[in-house]
């Protein structure tokens, strides 16, 4: 049977009953099933391995796309130490996914470590800058990261202006605070990244996506101040014990806020303990088919560091065993 051209009949059937969207399709066919990988080389240069369930050695990015994650985010630091996450290391990373055919997300820290709600600190080199000097740093670091990925082959297809900027970025001038300052400094690389990658779709990131009110005033506060944004990501690391309220309460989030702004959403992190595989594999299954149910508002879904080991630099939220394997709790992708 011509599979293909029975689903086309089958389609156009549902179609004309009106049981099936374009849109819906559209969603299907484009959904990301994402997992942000940014420490794999660093883990590999520390000598760790990832094996497939036989145990044979194999490249982590291969391990992910067969188990159908079709989409990697990669996090980008200004001058870090060691270098890790730098430009060249993103390039790597990034070039290894493009082989196994995965789409790509920058997610820019707009600083030389971790930025998240209780850490937003300026680079070193930009500490001492005015604010109309940080909108040209911001600017000029996307586009020059951008360019460097796209002058060598990499197409990417989403870019976070800033990570888990509940109380803003490059504190205290880019502060919630500061909303005027703080909807320039996002314009600044909303501006960068359309001038490299103009189809690429921007995000603007939150943590703790299931508290609907905060993520609320936060984007009610920026679209008032003008700030430009295509896409809502938001955070979601859900108890082992409470998972089903807490996927009630981002899915309540989900659709005001897909409502709100006419503006689609994506989970851009996601995790749980690697010891509650089966308690994750029934929250990810559960959490995909909410996102999935915006249709076209539902963009995707992204595991924070499945391939890390159980503890690499503290951090229990993967879906790794400690023998290299992958658990189930990465298998509703």
């Amino acid at each position: 049977m011509h599979f293909s051209r029975f689903s086309k009949s089958l389609k156009a059937v549902l179609l004309a009953a009106g049981l099936f969207s374009a849109g819906a399709s559209q969603a299907a066919i484009t959904f990301a099933n994402g997992a942000d990988v940014g420490w794999v080389s660093q883990e590999e240069a520390s000598g760790y391995s990832f094996y497939n369930a036989s145990g044979v050695k194999t490249d982590p990015f291969v391990l992910l796309k067969n188990k159908q994650i079709n989409a990697i985010r990669l996090r980008v630091w200004v001058n870090p130490s060691g270098g890790w996450c730098d430009g060249k290391d993103v390039l790597y990373k990034a070039q290894r996914a493009a082989a196994q055919g995965q789409r790509i997300m920058i997610d820019f820290h707009y600083s030389d470590t971790w930025a998240d709600p209780g850490h937003q600190t300026k680079p070193a080199a930009w500490s001492q800058h005015t604010i109309s000097q940080l909108y040209s740093d911001v600017y000029a670091h996307t586009t020059g990261i951008l360019n460097y990925l796209k002058s060598n082959g990499i197409n990417v297809e989403w870019v976070q202006v800033g990570n888990e900027i509940n109380g803003g970025m490059l504190w205290p001038e880019g502060s919630t605070s500061n909303l005027s300052q703080l909807a320039g400094l996002i314009n600044s690389g909303y501006n960068g990244v359309k001038a490299v990658y103009p189809s690429a779709q921007v995000i603007v990131h939150l943590a703790n996506g299931y508290q609907g009110a905060a993520v609320q005033t936060f984007f009610d506060n920026l679209r008032n101040a003008g700030g430009k944004f295509d896409v809502i990501g938001l955070s979601h690391y859900p108890p082992p014990s409470d998972w089903v309220n807490y996927n009630n309460m981002v899915a309540n989030t989900m659709n005001n806020v897909t409502a709100r702004y006419g503006k689609p959403v994506m989970i851009t992190e996601v995790g749980m303990d690697w010891q509650q595989a089966s308690t994750a594999n029934q929250m990810m299954t559960d959490l995909l088919s909410k996102v999935k149910w915006l249709g076209d508002k539902g963009l995707g879904v992204f595991w924070w560091e499945p391939q890390a080991y159980p503890g690499w630099q503290g951090y229990t939220l993967g879906a790794l065993d400690g023998s290299g394997k992958f658990t189930i709790a990465i298998d509703p992708f």
